[in-house]
């Protein structure tokens, strides 16, 4: 049965691959990108509708959580899926650390806002992490990262934040009937790092990066959670790689850590 399935930054990479592969099942794909151009060319690419944002602005998380609920009476899917790896550190109009808002405190917006919609629908919220996890060591007094920034700690907490978040969300609403699920997509050849001064910008510019994988590939597993069945074929709340589940940081563990973020990141986006 067709289902109707949000994915953001879905302009490029595996985003608009997860979401190419998605229509051509038959499903309804909404596609958010921050690029108007890049993200109306996907959305007509499949016939599809399409909304733009820029995550480094709350005030368009906002605008665009209102956006769907006007148009969208249910909502299967929502694959936060936008995020990146950045230069040095820059803080948002709305006073956060700009890594931190794009990819952690903007997905959890738009999630909170769209909460009642995504119960209402048992939908399924999936988010991109990455194995960067691993190296992540968050302290929720300093998610700004304001005493020791560096781009690739960022990003890494970033991405463990992704894993809490999912944790958390499976553990406040996961008896509502939200399945929720983080997945790490491998190294992909896509324009991820583009903006980045750390040295995974070396990499996805080098001669190495022939031996990244597709995006295709890279969105296999993003697919797979949108499609099959939470309790069946994957655990709610939990991580996975190559559809399997992955290794996570001990602070994944951490249930007190997992609700602290979210109550301090329910303060930061107000």
């Amino acid at each position: 049965m067709p289902e109707t399935m949000i994915i953001t930054g879905a302009s490029d990479g595996i985003g608009a691959a997860a979401a190419r592969a998605l229509a051509a099942s038959g499903h309804t794909v909404v596609i958010v990108g921050r690029s108007a151009e890049k993200t109306k060319r996907v959305a007509d690419s499949l016939g599809a509708e399409y909304f733009v944002a820029d995550f480094s602005k709350l005030s368009e998380v906002r605008r665009l959580a209102a956006e769907l609920r006007e148009r969208y009476p249910r909502i299967d899917v929502l694959a936060n899926n936008a995020g990146g790896i950045f230069g040095d550190r820059t803080v948002t109009e709305d006073g956060h650390e700009l890594t931190l808002q794009v990819n952690h405190l903007a997905p959890f917006l738009l999630t909170t806002l769209l909460m009642d919609r995504l119960v209402e629908s048992r939908a399924r919220v999936i988010n991109t992490s990455s194995v960067a996890n691993l190296s992540g060591n968050i302290d929720i007094d300093d998610l700004d990262l304001a005493a020791q920034f560096s781009a690739g700690k960022a990003y890494s907490n970033a991405k463990l934040d992704n894993i809490l978040f999912t944790k958390e969300l499976d553990r406040r609403f996961g008896a509502d009937g939200i399945s929720t699920a983080a997945f790490h997509p491998g190294v992909v050849a896509s324009n991820f790092a583009s903006e980045s001064t750390s040295p995974l910008r070396v990499i996805y510019r080098s001669i190495l990066r022939h031996t990244l994988i597709s995006n295709e590939k890279g969105a296999d597993t993003l697919v797979w959670l949108a499609t099959t069945n939470p309790g069946a074929d994957w655990t709610p709340g939990e991580y996975y790689i190559k559809r399997k589940p992955g290794r996570t940081n001990r602070q994944a563990d951490d249930a007190q850590l997992a609700s602290a973020l979210w109550e301090r990141s329910a303060e930061m986006v107000a």
